[in-house]
């Protein structure tokens, strides 16, 4: 599991800042690599997971997190370029706070073990990231400890027989660069392009 006592989710959460920064107009519309999602609709579920986790790490229940991911088609409102890295930092600085992890808190309608959420909000930072970069044609360097964090939590739900949060597993070689093993594990192709 991710050690929020070792693991800052901010320098990740500031390279997805930096990638939506770099989003134009123009790629809103664009593919990704989610089947379902244009990049507006990427960056809307970024905005509404980094509330739903930042509300789980305070244990603040509500809509944020009793609503499930998939309830609706996520997208971008106006003022997106300023609401986004603002939930992204907010998300990062309340897993800074010790309680954060301790008991059990929910997410996407579920209840689970607070170090479990927080592993998942840093996959979630960790893999979208990647989608937004290749989707905007982006250079993306995730935070490595949290590409590691990821990396071991994706490995974990390999190994107990489940697929990626995003579909089976894609097979990545055995010497691949970290990112893409994480990638495949994720259920995403790593050579993926618009």
């Amino acid at each position: 599991m991710s050690d929020p006592a070792t693991l800052d989710l901010g320098p990740q959460a500031l390279v997805v800042a930096r990638l939506a920064e770099g989003v134009t107009d123009a790629h809103l519309g664009g593919a990704t690599p989610c089947p379902q999602y244009a990049v507006r609709h990427l960056l809307g579920h970024l905005a509404g997971l980094s509330v739903a986790f930042r509300d789980a790490a305070r244990k603040d229940f509500g809509p944020a997190t009793d609503t499930r991911p998939d309830a609706s088609l996520p997208d971008v409102g106006p003022g997106w370029r300023t609401e986004l890295p603002e939930v992204l930092e907010e998300l990062a600085d309340a897993w800074r706070d010790p309680a954060a992890t301790s008991g059990t808190t929910r997410a996407g309608s579920i209840d689970l073990p607070a170090e479990v959420a927080f592993a998942v909000a840093a996959d979630e930072l960790v893999v979208h990231g990647w989608d937004l970069a290749r989707a905007t044609g982006q250079e993306y360097a995730p935070d490595p400890a949290a590409l590691r964090a990821a990396h071991a939590f994706l490995t974990r739900a390999a190994r107990n027989g489940g697929e990626g949060p995003f579909g089976p597993p894609v097979p990545v070689p055995d010497d691949a660069p970290l990112l893409d093993r994480a990638v495949g594990l994720s259920g995403r192709d790593p050579h993926w392009t618009p």
